[in-house]
């Protein structure tokens, strides 16, 4: 961050009425790192927040509005490919990096033990933000050795979104309109098979290729519906179980029976779904927006027949549960002037302050009055949705390196679905090199 002075020089004044003059707006520039993509195009110059659409909208929006309600803060925006850590650690170790960035829950443990981090008490403090107006999910993932590392702005979740008129067309509605889910693996595979036999397409439309994200979230919440503590040691995980087992010959299964669409990536998912390809697309809360909008608009596949979304069944016989993790704004740990640590305060203060405008993403809030309010709660399908709220569970937060994890879950993974590996040697080479990994942190 720099701090600079700018005076407006006025040629006709003599020397002495020039030092005498006031000194123009002072400007603060904050640097701002952020993934959710790149929409310059379309959301560059916009301000009204309520009309943006979409995470990069939504976030475009909201720094021109901050800009232009704080005229003498600046704030540069370096949008990065997701989810830009190879990047930021490089600019940690060149001693530059931004100074508010956008980072996972998941995440921030990486940073924090290394102490590049600023914890954000006092800053919220002066902004008047109680930690206890977070709800506790938001709150517990940003806490780390009971400080705030990060202002939570969401939590977020992968959910089951689902092309209702194929649905019609497979007889997987009921009476009252809502959709027939599974409540078992047995049951699963029986619709899926249903849906295949009545509509030519497959049950799921799923991203399966340059992918490990998906399969591990899948993964991760499959093993906390049969309550197994995998991460029991922070250290040390434990997946050469017979739960680990269940849930890769599941997804296994699904492939061999093509109850799924193969060798896409996600830009090619979100179309097939959007076409309608298939029937349920596994996605995170972050397109609930864009795909209400698709179902509002004549003419779209989601329009035909309606689109719904909930959260994963459940499909096992333990603890209702799903995998679930949030956003975060950091800041980096630097010297800085008053000024500049006020204008990072105001820029926290400013997405607190409008957390309800980033929940119509999809996202949950992670302020509990807004989570509470019927504003957010009549939002569409968020009936359906708020049930992750007290259900989600993320990773426990002393676990480190939880991206470079989920790369190794989602690559061994994938070979044993498609069959480039047995499941047990899939899941025996999974544990192995996530301990040796952590083993060397």
């Amino acid at each position: 961050m720099t701090y600079r002075m700018k005076r407006a020089l006025l040629g006709a004044l003599s020397l002495a009425a020039m030092t005498a003059a006031s000194p123009a707006l002072a400007e603060t520039t904050i640097d701002f790192q952020r993934f959710f993509g790149a929409c310059d195009a379309e959301w560059g110059d916009k301000t009204d927040v309520s009309a943006a659409v979409g995470e990069c909208g939504i976030i475009t929006s909201m720094v021109n509005k901050f800009e232009e309600e704080n005229p003498d803060i600046k704030v540069n925006v370096t949008t990065v490919e997701w989810p830009g850590y190879d990047q930021l650690t490089a600019q940690f170790a060149a001693g530059d990096p931004p100074d508010v960035v956008t980072i996972h829950h998941s995440v921030l443990g990486d940073y924090v033990s290394k102490n590049l981090l600023e914890p954000l008490n006092d800053i919220l403090a002066k902004e008047g933000i109680e930690p206890s107006s977070f709800t506790q999910a938001s709150l517990a993932g940003v806490t780390r050795n009971d400080k705030i590392y990060g202002l939570p702005i969401d939590n977020w979740t992968m959910l089951f979104h689902i092309n209702m008129d194929l649905f019609e067309q497979a007889g997987l509605v009921n009476d009252d309109g809502t959709p027939i889910l599974p409540t078992s693996v047995d049951e699963l595979m029986a619709q899926a098979e249903q849906f295949k036999e009545k509509t030519g397409k497959p049950y799921f439309v799923q991203n399966l290729a340059n992918e490990v994200a998906l399969y591990t979230r899948n993964l991760y919440t499959y093993l906390q519906q049969q309550d197994s503590d995998f991460f029991a040691n922070p250290n040390e995980v434990n997946l050469d179980t017979p739960e680990a087992r269940n849930v890769l010959q599941m997804y296994k299964d699904i492939y061999d029976n093509d109850y799924t669409t193969k060798e896409m990536d996600y830009a090619a998912a979100i179309n097939a779904f959007l076409a309608g390809d298939g029937g349920v697309q596994l996605n995170g809360t972050w397109v609930i927006g864009d795909y209400n909008a698709q179902s509002e608009t004549d003419g779209t596949a989601l329009n035909k027949g309606g689109y719904a979304v909930y959260p994963y069944p459940q499909l096992y016989d333990g603890t209702r549960a799903q995998y679930a993790d949030g956003h975060s704004l950091a800041v980096s740990r630097m010297d800085r002037s008053d000024e500049e640590e006020a204008a990072i305060g105001k820029f926290l203060k400013f997405f607190y302050d409008n957390d309800y405008d980033w929940a119509r993403t999809g996202h949950l809030p992670s302020v509990q009055a807004v989570l509470d309010s019927e504003e957010f709660q009549t939002l569409p399908h968020r009936e359906t949705v708020l049930e992750v709220a007290k259900i989600g569970q993320p990773l426990p937060g002393d676990v480190q390196r939880q991206f470079a994890i989920q790369d190794i879950v989602g690559q061994e993974m994938n070979a044993a679905v498609i069959g480039q590996k047995s499941i047990d040697d899939a899941l025996t080479d999974m544990q192995d090199r996530i301990n040796d990994l952590l083993k060397y942190l």
